[in-house]
């Protein structure tokens, strides 16, 4: 079976604004809406260049190697902040430019812009779509420290330099207000709070951020994290002329499936050639019953080898944001950092971003909430949004299919919570549910949970 860095070299994939639907089309599209001057026509085909990143360029955060030393001779002589697993996934957020037009941590205007508008007002007046806080918190210690120096230095968990933050600004930390406000709640038990904000210092720091190199994790994954400038290049090499993303932190089910290839079906309905789909996990933190990362993608190669996604029409790459689980609100962060990577339709399904509610048993979000604010959100007028046909397992046909109300005794329904009650007991799903090498990986995750003889985990089998 060929390996899933071959698949990604030879697969194709670019992305172009388009024009709106006519009315006759069936793609259910929710907003669109694009600047004329980037769509051209030729022998009546539908051609264009890719989609403008958010502020018209693509910030690019990471110092060039010639100054790199330098830069780190410089950063040895400045006050030091250390960064949490967190606070980095974010710096490489920045560093590449999934938060374009955004410069590094936010100073408290952008912070108060976001927390308040879901949004950016640049200096030309237009507005970009910003609607969770990339911040950086430190505590009364290291601000202390930092006294009135207006440059630090941020290192990692080892002792490393890894950024410079000039022109900084130190302001209030409002927890409170900053949990209120994207996830509409301050009940106790949300993962990221737990995680990244409860025991965060009480103050901000923002600044212009300079990375003193790629980031790397070694950890088998690297060549799966392609920048957005690295997909961009790309897009235009394979020359396709529309991108689809899907964003997920779950393994891909044939459910999931359906509804990609479902929507390049009707993309090349509509006229495009070659539209490509954008399989974009999500790298970063996620809460811990999540299926690790490695795992998801052992289980999206199979997914690929197994032909249920055709591997010359997907490209596999790792999305690095950690996860908020804010529903409506993070959801619009996912969608704008697919344009800055070239993508120009967004995939948006069921609640997405959401997650049972900490400590009631009911949904944090209405499940509807996010395709709705996706379709009106500020900043994302360009982005073709394309909401979830619901799709279920089909008892008649034995494979999953679009639900059909009028005959709603033959559909099942299989919850993630369910698909994982199955893979931790090592039942297998109905056929045509999951392709076998898929579901494979899934039980062999949960059996590595399961303690060895001698009482400890056995350890994780490198990617």
């Amino acid at each position: 079976m060929a390996s899933m860095a071959a698949i990604l070299s030879k697969t194709p994939f670019l992305s172009q604004p388009l024009t709106k639907p006519s009315p006759t089309s069936d793609l259910p599209f929710a907003a669109v809406s694009f600047p004329s001057k980037s769509l051209r026509r030729r022998n009546g085909s539908i051609r264009a260049g890719l989609i403008v990143p958010d502020g018209g360029k693509l910030v690019e955060l990471i110092v060039e190697e010639p100054k790199r030393r330098e830069k780190k001779h410089e950063a040895a002589e400045l006050p030091r902040v250390e960064l949490t697993t967190i606070d980095l996934q974010w710096m490489h957020v920045l560093s590449e430019g999934w938060a374009s037009p955004l410069g590094g941590f936010m100073r408290e205007s952008e912070f108060l812009q976001t927390l308040h508008f879901n949004s950016l007002r640049l200096d030309d007046g237009s507005v970009v779509n910003m609607s969770v806080p990339i911040v950086l918190a430190i505590d009364d210690e290291q601000k202390a420290r930092i006294g009135e120096s207006k440059r630090v230095a941020l290192f990692d968990s080892d002792g490393n330099p890894v950024a410079i933050l000039s022109d900084i600004e130190i302001y209030k930390h409002p927890k409170e207000e900053r949990i209120a406000r994207t996830w509409g709640t301050t009940a106790p038990g949300l993962p990221y709070v737990d995680e990244a904000i409860t025991n965060a210092g009480n103050w901000l720091i923002g600044g212009d951020l300079e990375v003193l190199e790629p980031v790397k994790y070694n950890d088998g994954l690297d060549r799966f994290r392609l920048s957005p400038a690295e997909l961009r290049k790309e897009l235009e090499k394979r020359n396709a002329d529309a991108v689809f993303a899907f964003q997920l932190r779950n393994p891909v089910h044939n459910g999931h499936a359906l509804l990609m290839t479902d929507t390049r079906r009707r993309l090349l309905e509509m006229g495009y050639k070659n539209p490509i789909l954008l399989l974009h996990p999500l790298g970063g933190f996620t809460k811990a019953d999540d299926v690790p990362l490695d795992w998801r993608m052992k289980q999206h190669e199979k997914v690929l080898e197994d032909g249920v996604l055709d591997p010359e029409t997907t490209v596999v790459s790792i999305f690095p944001s950690p996860m908020h689980y804010a529903g409506p609100t993070e959801v619009q962060w996912h969608a704008k950092a697919r344009i800055n990577a070239g993508a120009n339709f967004y995939i948006v399904g069921r609640d997405p971003a959401g997650m049972g509610h900490p400590v009631e048993k009911r949904d944090l979000y209405d499940a509807d909430h996010g395709k709705k604010v996706l379709s009106m959100a500020p900043g994302l007028e360009r982005l073709n949004i394309l909401p979830f046909r619901v799709a279920a397992y089909d008892k008649t046909q034995g494979k999953m299919a679009f639900f059909d109300p009028s005959r709603p005794q033959d559909f099942l329904f299989i919850s993630g919570t369910k698909m994982r009650t199955l893979a931790k007991n090592n039942e297998n799903p109905p056929d045509g549910f999951m392709c076998p090498g898929g579901w494979k990986v899934l039980v062999d995750y949960y059996e590595s949970l399961t303690p060895a003889g001698n009482g400890r985990l056995p350890e994780v089998v490198p990617v």
